[in-house]
């Protein structure tokens, strides 16, 4: 049976080990979302494009890298960009790596979210004099944000637990706090089922706040 012991909890054990990895984690975490969202609707614009040259890329980038598994990606730029440009520092490499890679998931998102605006909404903005850009701009683009808002979170939420995989080159986030406390006091197990409970917290309430959300969406619909 397992003795566990968690005189250590404390609120020095948040401030030295917990707040600096809690703190990485969710600018990862935000700076990845906004960065994500640009880029991916950039993407789902391209890839609905009636052009080549156009869609076909923003396909392959998309197909391509949802189909590495995230850690190996991270591996990969870590390695890769400092040869391409010179260090720039594990943090860094992070957020290129995380807002590249989470634009692929946020791009078939808004996919869906534009392909959910119906066409007599589009052909409206035409017969109204609007060009394509401004259509999507002002008709069908804020629609589809508010059509995929739930979504987009509940992906937002997704990032946050893969946040953690930046272990792999060796980054102080919230689990690495963890982790960390759990050498420094020799209770890995403690430490970890501590970490596994501060998850659990964030990410369920941030999930009842999304279906709270996506129940307000539905009666203005």
């Amino acid at each position: 049976m397992l003795n566990l012991d968690y005189s250590f909890l404390n609120w020095a054990f948040i401030q030295s080990f917990v707040a600096k990895g809690f703190w990485f984690s969710i600018q990862l975490t935000l700076v990845s979302m906004v960065g994500g969202i640009l880029l991916g609707t950039l993407l789902a614009m391209m890839r609905l494009s009636s052009h080549r040259w156009l869609s076909a890329p923003a396909a392959f980038y998309v197909d391509t890298l949802r189909s590495i598994p995230l850690v190996m990606v991270i591996l990969w730029f870590f390695l890769l960009i400092p040869k391409l440009f010179g260090p720039i520092g594990g943090q860094m490499s992070a957020f290129i790596t995380f807002t590249l890679f989470e634009a692929t998931y946020y791009s078939e998102i808004m996919r869906a979210g534009i392909q959910s605006v119906s066409k007599g909404q589009v052909n409206a903005g035409y017969a109204m004099g609007m060009t394509y850009g401004q259509t999507m701009r002002f008709v069908v683009l804020p629609q589809a944000f508010r059509n995929m808002l739930p979504v987009l979170l509940t992906q937002t939420i997704v990032l946050f637990q893969d946040t953690s995989l930046v272990y792999a080159v060796g980054e102080y986030d919230l689990l690495k706090g963890f982790e960390v406390a759990g050498k420094n006091f020799n209770r890995p197990v403690e430490t970890y089922l501590l970490a596994a409970v501060v998850y659990f917290v964030i990410c369920f309430s941030l999930s009842q706040l999304v279906r709270r959300l996506q129940k307000k969406i539905a009666i203005i619909r």
